[in-house]
């Protein structure tokens, strides 16, 4: 397991050493404000689930840089991989001249994901360009134009995974029109009154009103909606929509993004469902905080666009190829996927024991260690001051906590998977105080 020197924290600022509020002023002077800060503290050096801000002062990281770092910071399998990787050349442009160790990455996935058909791979630099390709393959291979997405869905900021994203702010507001061929259907969320018959009813109606099922390419789905609220897809709205893609020709999109390298406690979420997708978008913790994305699907499928209608100057980076690789044997050697239901389930344990002295919590939800508390007020409404608050408590005790949801009252939890014991029931007793103070 990756180990961190806890005297690390004792580590102080040393004088003349720029502090988070001169850098913050900097930043804001520097950079846009679009580009959003989650946190005004500047990072020295992290280790495992540890990090370390530019005043010395140590926090606890339950964020994982949005679920990138499955294998935590600087595991010393991937830290010697990228090293090695550095001594022999950093870049050649895989399309231009090819090398053995992304092919080899290629096989392990194409074996790894769901299904024992053949498959093909496609390595890119980030989840945005995964879903923008994943789109491309699907309309080439079915020479149909329309895709289907549920709200609250978040699958990027370029322009057609802002069109895909079911999420008005921050993300689409002000940047339309986006590209056509569109559509959105409810996702079916019981706590917000919204059931799989509800869902399902919703594609019949978009057949009927908008656009032909044979019309539409693609459906894609987030096995866990990310931004969205870690609202899990139902086993049976996920089993029809399979049927009902086979029915039409539709091609199954599972977005892998966030829930993929064993967050859920599988390898892949969609092994939950006993559904195989047609197409999987990879990204995030494949590689382990390099930037690496990847489209696994149909070898059929895959192959529909040309020589040349896929590729990227950086895609499949070798660095980030051999980053990737070392993940892969971490998740294996270290029994990630099993750790992740254990933990996960210890904390839905825990969040669901203090639902009875913090009537704010209204739910508790996820698989492995991808959950959620959703915070409401007495009336049901979502409550983000609440949210918030739990929030800000937490990061002041030295733990740092994300939120999401279409409301902003979802607290989700992304702590690496190979966070020690002591340091996770370190992070526990902050947040019982965090969120019932």
């Amino acid at each position: 397991m990756n180990t961190v020197n806890t005297t690390e924290s004792a580590h102080v600022a040393k004088a003349g050493k720029p502090t988070n509020a001169s850098l913050d002023a900097r930043r804001i002077a520097a950079t846009p404000r679009g580009v959003g800060i989650g946190f005004p503290i500047y990072a020295e050096r992290a280790l495992n689930s540890e990090l370390w801000d530019v005043e010395g002062r140590r926090y606890i990281d339950f964020g994982s840089g949005i679920a990138v770092l499955n294998t935590g910071h600087r595991h010393p399998k991937i830290v010697a991989a990228i090293g090695a990787q550095l001594e022999r050349f950093t870049h050649t442009a895989y399309q231009v001249v090819p090398y053995e160790s992304t092919v080899e990455l290629a096989e392990k996935i194409n074996a790894l994901t769901p299904g024992d058909h053949a498959k093909k791979t496609a390595f890119f630099t980030t989840g945005a360009e995964a879903v923008e390709n994943a789109i491309k393959i699907a309309r080439a291979a079915t020479k149909r134009p329309g895709i289907i997405a549920l709200g609250g869905g978040f699958h990027g900021r370029t322009m057609m995974g802002l069109a895909l994203t079911g999420k008005v702010q921050p993300y689409k507001a002000g940047f339309g029109p986006f590209p056509a061929g569109v559509y959105h259907v409810p996702m079916p969320v019981a706590l917000h009154g919204v059931s799989v018959a509800d869902s399902l009813k919703a594609i019949t109606q978009l057949f009927k009103a908008d656009i032909e099922p044979e019309q539409v390419a693609a459906i894609i789905v987030e096995p866990i909606q990310g931004e969205g609220g870690f609202y899990v897809v139902p086993r049976d709205f996920m089993q029809a929509l399979r049927k009902l893609c086979d029915q039409h020709g539709i091609l199954l999109i599972a977005d892998e993004i966030q829930t993929g390298f064993a967050r859920t406690g599988k390898m892949f979420a969609m092994e939950h469902y006993g559904v195989v997708p047609d197409l999987m978008t990879l990204a995030k913790s494949l590689a382990g905080g390099m930037p690496l994305s990847a489209v696994c699907g149909r070898a059929e499928i895959m192959d529909a666009p040309a020589p040349g209608g896929l590729g990227g100057t950086y895609a499949a980076n070798p660095l980030a190829i051999a980053s990737a690789l070392a993940v892969l044997e971490v998740i294996d050697d270290e029994k990630l996927c099993a750790r992740a239901e254990r933990l996960g389930q210890d904390l839905r344990d825990r969040l669901t024991a203090w639902r009875a002295k913090v009537p704010a919590i209204s739910d508790v939800r996820g698989l492995g260690c991808m959950t959620a508390v959703e915070f409401a007020k007495a009336d049901g409404t979502p409550d983000a001051d609440y949210t918030r608050q739990v929030q800000k408590r937490a990061q002041d005790a030295g733990l740092l906590l994300l939120t999401c949801g279409v409301y902003g009252n979802v607290i989700r939890f992304l702590f690496p998977l190979t966070i020690e014991d002591k340091v996770y029931a370190e992070a526990m007793a902050i947040l019982a105080k965090a969120i019932a103070p």
